[in-house]
């Protein structure tokens, strides 16, 4: 059966092509673009299953094609894998910040980008088959099986990651986890991880729930905990 669609944005023909021919040899279908405008237009009308969005684009640059697409509720929860030239963890915070799932920075050798492709994917299909039982905690209510949270009623758009992390903090409320529990439960223990990454992601969540966010609770060097 034909693999995930997968979309490849970045300026640089030679790298699309070379993304393109590594993911093809997996047997995934690839759609590529060599814009950010061109980049949104493919991804609403072809809904792929994963991006691969360079963050240095002319025009309208990565960041802003990621606002887009998460503001979208069309594309709002495709995973999207960030590619930057630039390996200051300000700049990955900030690609993280705009709703990136991850990201490989340039030069990036390409089995290393196939396995986090792979890894974001199993990640997404094994959580349909994971214990689907909705989760009603105070005013927030996760629906797995729809991949929908709401709080008081009102739907909350979250990314895979952010949807990933609160299931996996609500599923268990008052457990503890540290940082890299947190990112094994949702990417796998071979994910290169920073603190501040899932730091970055933990704050957004809470942004996004508004007042519901008070529920996730820091634990001082240890991690992050549901208030049970």
């Amino acid at each position: 059966m034909p693999k995930e669609k997968i979309l490849i944005v970045d300026d640089e023909q030679d790298i699309v092509e070379l993304v393109r021919y590594n993911l093809s040899r997996e047997g995934y279908q690839t759609i590529t673009s060599l814009s950010g405008e061109d980049a949104i237009s493919k991804a609403r009308s072809k809904l792929p299953e994963l991006i691969i969005l360079d963050l240095m684009l002319p025009g309208l640059d990565g960041l802003e094609v990621c606002k887009m697409l998460r503001a979208d509720n069309k594309t709002a929860r495709i995973p999207i894998i960030m590619l930057t030239a630039k390996s200051e963890e300000s700049d990955i915070v900030t690609g993280l910040e705009v709703g990136a799932d991850d990201y490989v920075v340039k030069p990036f050798s390409p089995r290393v980008l196939v396995s986090r492709v792979k890894t974001i994917l199993r990640r997404r299909t094994s959580a349909v088959t994971e214990d689907q039982t909705v989760i009603k905690l105070n005013d927030i209510v996760i629906d797995p099986m729809r991949h929908e949270v709401s709080v008081k009623g009102r739907q909350i758009d979250l990314t895979f990651t952010e949807f990933r992390i609160l299931q996996t903090l609500a599923g268990r409320p008052g457990v503890v986890f540290s940082r890299y529990q947190i990112v094994d439960a949702i990417r796998g223990s071979d994910y290169p991880v920073t603190d501040r990454s899932v730091d970055v992601q933990i704050v957004s969540l809470r942004k996004k729930l508004g007042s519901a966010g008070r529920h996730i609770e820091t634990v001082r060097s240890v991690g992050y905990k549901f208030r049970d």
